[in-house]
């Protein structure tokens, strides 16, 4: 393989990190509802990506090389780009909690820690007894901060977690 073959191999790879990695980005702000991002993301990636292609084509004799290069560096974007938009594009999400009894300490405890807590009696099957429901509405990026609280004062507790798109109203602590 000759230099000129390493440099492009070594050029396509990471600019296919790069790529890729603002697909992936571009994709969850689609999902998130946030589209004039999104589209700007995506005319950088589609630039990139004929540049890139334009290169790799014009090299004389890359063969497999360049075909391994674009392919590696597609899954470590991959890679990248999971990473990226996890800590990037951080949402809210809604948490249940369903406990066996009212656990008064555990909602002292969420409530204290500047979560909002809105408490539901539930009815559980006809084995399981009283239930109660504990509704919080959290930054994605603090659950694992309620998770730790919820595992201190019930570790038994059924945990449920879901994405949301949108919130409107309620309680929201802010932060400094």
């Amino acid at each position: 393989m000759s230099q000129e073959v390493l440099i492009i191999c070594v050029q396509i790879f990471l600019s296919r990190i790069l790529d890729v990695s603002l697909g992936t980005v571009r994709t969850v702000l689609t999902v998130k509802g946030k589209p004039k991002y999104a589209a700007l993301i995506g005319f950088i990636e589609t630039l990139l990506w004929f540049l890139v292609v334009r290169e790799a084509l014009q090299v004389d004799s890359g063969g497999i090389y360049t075909a391994v290069a674009y392919a590696a560096g597609f899954a470590a974007g991959t890679y990248v780009g999971g990473l990226l938009a996890g800590r990037i594009v951080q949402g809210n999400v809604s948490v249940q909690i369903v406990t066996s009894g009212l656990n008064e300490e555990l909602v002292c405890a969420i409530r204290a820690a500047g979560f909002g807590a809105t408490v539901l009696d539930v009815h559980g099957s006809e084995f399981s007894g009283g239930k109660y429901m504990i509704f919080c509405e959290i930054p994605g990026a603090r659950l694992s901060e309620l998770r730790a609280i919820i595992d201190a004062h019930d570790e038994h507790a059924f945990v449920m977690v879901q994405e949301t798109k949108y919130v409107y109203n309620g309680y929201f602590l802010k932060r400094k």
